[in-house]
């Protein structure tokens, strides 16, 4: 079952990623080149929300002086080095500055740069970067003008060919959209100090006689229109060169200003001699010779075919990606159909007494809307249980959202939980709806829900009893209909003892407990759950595993289990990787094992079972906490979190 849940779940945020990209591309079309700046930082932030990324940064350079570059747009978190303004590129990143150069997109880890990258490497480590892509940026064909960077700061991450092909269209988008920024600026300050001579260096002057048709031309209007330096020019004669499709709607915008008096505007398409488009953007105005009636109509005309061939590339782009989304929609459709008959417990491996009284439990409330709690160790599946839950309630085909309450920073948990109204706090550029507003009519299940701040309990405990809050920053009510399922590996009755948790809040998420108890208390579950996860990833690796010895098997069984069935998921994994053979062969040898005439050895509290099995792990990574085999990756969780309860547990490293 876990295996559909991650298909499932990978094509959801697939889908959901190719709607982002839709959305932005979408927004820039039209976009008023004043905003182009604060929507591109916004886009930056909503890409790193969606794909859990930690900055970006976009950064331009002059065609003059390339190494040295400018930042223009940033997303970043307040934590971290800061960055400058202006950097040496070429001094402080040599290696990849020459392939950003050569027009090479770059998808790297600071630990696995080669060594003629040392400098790159140096650089990336002061600034705190664990893997970045970095695309370079140039409007079509012409020199690159700057450089555009998504990273990550606490942890590495891979990036698979096709979402670097996805950041690529965003770069484009980007540097399309910053492109029609300078083209519009350029000819509104053009427009603002209309004085014809000074356009005409960069634009083809025109004075048309009224009354006679005749028109004077600059050099420059005659190559735009490939007119010969000695030809006499005539309004007909201009007529002639525009494309039939559009000769009725420019003479419309001219006769009209002339009528009228009105400023004339128009873009329209002529016809080269040799068969060739030109897109031409005309602006003009009408001159009085006396009181008595108008003498000419001057103006200047522009060569836009490029903004106008970046736009069709954008339009093409935008109808790529809604011709892609549209079929990840119906792949959805299909899984979300072909999982129908596998929701529920059926994935679920267990035939213990203990385990199959927690199954029963939750088949009897699944079908109401009682909120419920699920207490007990770490790694005993809590979050399976809540899943199931939520598969065989009446609210299945609306959204399962989980909140892991330990993993997000307490100065963050508000807005996600919530919301929060545009300018909340600082960086806040756009309103954003919380994770109770996206479970309308579903499920939330609030992970570790024992981690939740004080001094939100009270806010959670009104959504609770009312389904009404407000986002932060906001005023206005927001009135929800969400079945509330929390767990915890705390004891809340202890938590509410030390007046760190509720007592109302405690009693109001107590409705329906379902406690799930350790593995070590279900021993006879652990050959079936060994069997499945070797089963599971054998298939993964393409290996044939035939057997357990009996060996191995009474190993697991005498073991302790500390970290409950996500560790002997882990272990097993570890196994399938080190077996050569058909029979699964341990990686290492289980610590702690339980004595075998002591199967009713006294329960010890979590927190000492939870302060020996993090003291384990520091001690066997040399108390390293981040980075890849540290003891935070080890164990799941967040550096920040692991060292928060390091702390809390009273955890010291040895002198």
């Amino acid at each position: 079952m876990a295996s559909e849940i991650d298909l499932r779940h990978e094509l959801e945020e697939r889908l959901r990623f190719e709607t982002l990209l839709a959305e932005i591309s979408a927004r820039f079309v039209h976009l008023p080149a004043e905003q182009i700046d604060s929507e591109i930082e916004d886009a930056q932030r909503r890409i790193c929300e969606c794909l859990c990324l930690d900055l970006s940064a976009l950064w331009q350079w002059s065609v003059e002086s390339p190494r040295f570059l400018t930042l223009t747009h940033l997303h970043s978190p307040p934590e971290g080095p800061s960055r400058p303004e202006r950097l040496d590129a070429e001094e402080a990143f040599p290696w990849s500055f020459q392939k950003l150069m050569q027009g090479e997109v770059l998808a790297i880890s600071t630990e696995r740069l080669p060594p003629e990258a040392a400098r790159d490497q140096e650089t990336r480590r002061f600034y705190g970067v664990k893997s970045s892509v970095a695309i370079p940026l140039s409007a079509g064909s012409g020199p690159l003008i700057g450089v555009l960077s998504f990273d990550t700061i606490h942890k590495e991450r891979t990036w698979p060919e096709s979402l670097v092909k996805q950041l690529n269209l965003i770069a484009q988008v980007f540097i399309n959209a910053l492109a029609r920024k300078s083209a519009d600026l350029e000819l509104r300050e053009k427009e603002a100090r209309l004085s014809l001579i000074m356009e005409a260096a960069g634009a083809g002057l025109w004075i048309m006689d009224i009354s006679g048709g005749r028109v004077w031309t600059t050099p420059k209007t005659r190559d735009l229109f490939a007119f010969s330096p000695d030809e006499a020019l005539t309004y007909d004669r201009f007529f002639e060169m525009i494309h039939p499709s559009d000769r009725s709607r420019v003479d419309l915008v001219v006769q009209r200003a002339i009528r009228s008096e009105e400023d004339l505007q128009c873009e329209y398409r002529i016809v080269l001699p040799d068969g060739s488009i030109r897109w031409i953007f005309a602006s003009g105005r009408l001159h009085r010779k006396s009181s008595e009636g108008l003498d000419c109509l001057m103006g200047v005309s522009l060569d836009i075919s490029a903004l106008k061939q970046m736009e069709g590339e954008l339009q093409d782009r935008l109808k790529e990606i809604e011709t892609l989304k549209r079929r990840l929609e119906d792949e959805n459709i299909y899984l979300r159909k072909a999982l129908k008959t596998e929701r529920g417990f059926e994935k679920i491996v267990g035939e213990s007494n203990a385990f199959q009284s927690v199954l029963l439990s939750a088949r009897q409330v699944a079908d109401t809307d009682a909120t419920v709690l699920i207490t007990g160790e770490t790694g005993t599946g809590k979050s399976i249980i809540a899943n199931a839950i939520h598969q065989l309630s009446p609210r299945r085909e609306k959204p399962l959202v989980t909140v892991n309450c330990s993993a997000l920073p307490e100065n963050l948990i508000e807005s996600e939980l919530f919301g929060r109204a545009k300018g909340a706090f600082t960086g806040a550029h756009a309103s954003q709806a919380g994770r109770f507003e996206v479970a309308h009519e579903g499920t939330i299940f609030l992970d570790e829900i024992g981690e939740m701040p004080l001094a939100l309990q009270s806010k959670l405990l009104r959504v609770l009893q009312e389904g009404e809050f407000e986002r932060l920053g906001s005023a206005r009510t927001v009135t929800v209909d969400v079945r509330v399922i929390a767990a915890t590996s705390r004891d809340l009755n202890e938590e509410v003892r030390r007046r760190r948790f509720r007592r109302d809040l405690f009693y109001r998420l107590n409705v329906f407990p379902i406690p799930i108890p350790p593995l070590r208390q279900r021993t006879e579950d652990i050959p079936l759950l060994a069997r499945h996860f070797a089963e599971k990833y054998a298939r993964k690796m393409n290996k044939h595993i035939e057997s357990i010895p009996r060996s191995t098997v009474k190993a697991f069984m005498e073991y302790s289990w500390p970290g409950n069935v996500r560790e002997l998921e882990h272990v097993i994994e570890r196994g399938v990787i080190t077996t050569s053979g058909s029979s699964f062969t341990l990686a290492e040898r289980l610590r702690s094992p339980l004595p075998v005439d002591a199967p009713d050895a006294p329960l010890r509290d979590l927190a000492t079972v939870e302060r020996e099995h993090i003291l384990r792990v520091l001690q066997e990574t040399g108390w390293k906490i981040e980075g890849p085999s540290g003891a935070a990756d080890i164990l799941k969780l967040h550096p920040s979190t692991l060292r928060f309860r390091i702390k809390k547990l009273g955890i010291h490293r040895p002198a």
